[in-house]
């Protein structure tokens, strides 16, 4: 891992739009939830700034975390009112999660998360399972984000941890923001898991796999490879988004969100050094949210 193009913390720009940025830029490897969209609606500064990178011939590959197959994640954009003209492809960390779930072969598996996720697992050979019946688990979620916290799974998966079943997390984000409200995600449920020493193996951002399958999408949209320093990263996750993408190589640009600050708009100079001053990476430039 290189992260020798990243500046200091001290030094990240806050930036008002990522046309100046995007002028010797291919692709866009963009997060979708926090930069795209909130959960419940479109955030206009994202939207015209994808259409207009488009526009000027640039690709725009949308890179989620979200635990589903990319084709339910594009499904969910058209029904928050994302328009298709934003993005030229998906690649989504359910897509990752379905690899490391048919490798697990024809065994019961214990699904954790919502009924929503259910189009993970189907077409695998697994077959989903009570805890008591399972030879591993399967993680997109928590059963009801609206609600409940990861604390409340400890007991659970401490039984789970003791017949030593290993878990795919399909969703490797801790928390994410939902129309202004803060909800848990596959992640830390994953992290409660490997406390209790558990094993985990994730799918997603930050971990490198994703990164392989965005390459082949961006080759066979590009008519070609496409050079790590024509590739911008976007995102709101300090540990996913701007951490996966110094790990691929690729430059990065943080947009603040509620996962980190308690408010977007007053992003500072004193804010990055709390997000970055402790990592060995940091994005090339920060902005309050994505515009052109």
């Amino acid at each position: 891992m290189t992260t020798s193009s990243a500046p200091a913390p001290s030094a990240i720009p806050i930036i008002p739009s990522i046309a100046p940025l995007s002028a010797d830029v291919d692709v866009w490897l963009m997060d979708i939830w926090g930069v795209m969209h909130n959960g419940v609606e479109p955030f206009a500064g994202a939207v015209d700034a994808c259409q207009k990178f488009r526009k000027s011939g640039g690709t725009v590959v949308l890179l989620s975390n979200a635990p589903r197959p990319g084709d339910s994640v594009a499904a969910a954009l058209d029904k928050i009112g994302v328009p298709r003209a934003c993005w030229d492809a998906i690649v989504s960390s359910g897509d990752a999660a379905r690899g490391l779930i048919a490798d697990l072969g024809e065994i019961p598996v214990y699904h954790i998360g919502p009924e929503r996720d259910i189009p993970l697992l189907e077409g695998l050979a697994v077959t989903r399972a009570a805890p008591g019946d399972a030879e591993a688990i399967v993680c997109s979620g928590l059963f009801d984000d609206t609600k409940e916290t990861p604390q409340m799974y400890i007991g659970p998966l401490e039984k789970l941890k003791t017949a030593r079943l290993p878990m795919v997390c399909a969703n490797p984000d801790i928390r994410v923001e939902r129309g202004g409200k803060i909800i848990y995600c596959a992640g830390a449920i994953a992290a409660e898991y490997e406390k209790l020493g558990g094993e985990v193996a994730y799918a997603g951002k930050p971990y490198l796999p994703i990164y392989d399958r965005v390459d082949q999408v961006v080759a066979e949209l590009r008519d070609g490879p496409v050079a790590k320093e024509r590739i911008l990263a976007i995102g709101d996750g300090v540990l996913t988004d701007i951490k996966g993408a110094a790990a691929a190589g690729v430059r990065s640009v943080f947009i603040a969100s509620a996962i980190h600050t308690d408010d977007p708009h007053k992003l500072d100079e004193t804010e990055l050094r709390r997000l970055f001053d402790n990592h060995d990476f940091a994005p090339v430039a920060a902005m309050t949210g994505l515009r052109w």
